[in-house]
């Protein structure tokens, strides 16, 4: 069923590190065979980030949830002020959540840790649509989608990205949150969340198309609009340069 022309979409991606108080590496319990990637309840959320667009898939907000500074307190404290925030302005603005592999990851996560810290996430488990595989209504995963539902294996959001025309990775991976973190490194964290955000939004437009809920010259207005507005924010430069934005935009129309 698809939205309302009233729908406003907020665009989510979370940066997490293990949280070693409650979760002990495999390796001081001497199993070196156990995977290093903690479970999905022991991913501490440092990075939420949001891009926010209009009915008309046009840029409202860019950046990160909460004090960009990482805020005040214990890491408890700061994790759930985020989470505070983050709840908050979802239950109030209501938008449709989309992400890139966020049923399976993003959104259990902020469950799982807003349980932890006690934070009230209503909106998630009263809109059930927030949480239903098959509707788009309260959250679009794009990875999910594109994978129908499980019928295919799901390819990375880099390798995807890459398949558009998007730079996918751009300087930092995953693997290096960790290390950033313990670096003091909250900033380059940010801008490595903002540009997987920035490629989810731009990917979730060319999603529209495929769908042929945009038909190709609204697509190619909305693309170039966000382009633009991604420039004169200028955060996210190093997505914009690796961009063939032939290949994104697609080829104009002949007159």
């Amino acid at each position: 069923m698809a939205r309302t022309p009233s729908a406003e979409y907020l665009v989510l991606d979370i940066e997490t590190i293990p949280d070693t108080e409650r979760w002990a590496r495999p390796e001081a319990n001497g199993e070196p065979s156990t995977p290093k990637f903690p479970p999905t309840w022991a991913h501490r959320i440092v990075v939420i980030g949001c891009l926010w667009l209009d009915h008309g898939y046009r840029l409202k907000r860019l950046g990160v949830v909460g004090d960009p500074t990482g805020g005040e307190g214990t890491p408890d404290d700061r994790e759930r002020a985020l989470l505070e925030d983050f709840s908050r302005f979802v239950g109030r603005a209501r938008p449709v959540l989309v992400t890139y592999n966020g049923r399976a990851f993003d959104l259990p996560v902020i469950a799982l840790r807003s349980l932890c810290h006690g934070v009230s996430l209503g909106w998630y488990y009263r809109e059930k649509n927030v949480r239903y595989r098959y509707s788009e209504e309260g959250h679009l995963d794009l990875c999910d989608w594109l994978a129908d539902h499980g019928a295919t294996r799901s390819g990375s959001l880099d390798a995807v990205a890459r398949l558009i025309g998007l730079p996918g990775k751009v300087g930092v991976d995953g693997s290096q949150v960790e290390g950033l973190f313990q670096a003091g490194q909250l900033a380059a964290i940010q801008r490595y969340c903002l540009a997987d955000v920035a490629q989810t939004a731009l990917l979730f437009l060319r999603f529209r198309l495929l769908q042929g809920m945009l038909a190709p010259a609204e697509y190619q207005a909305a693309v170039t609009a966000l382009l633009d507005a991604l420039a004169a924010d200028g955060r996210v430069n190093e997505v914009l340069e690796g961009t063939n934005r032939t290949h994104l935009v697609g080829p104009q129309p002949a007159p």
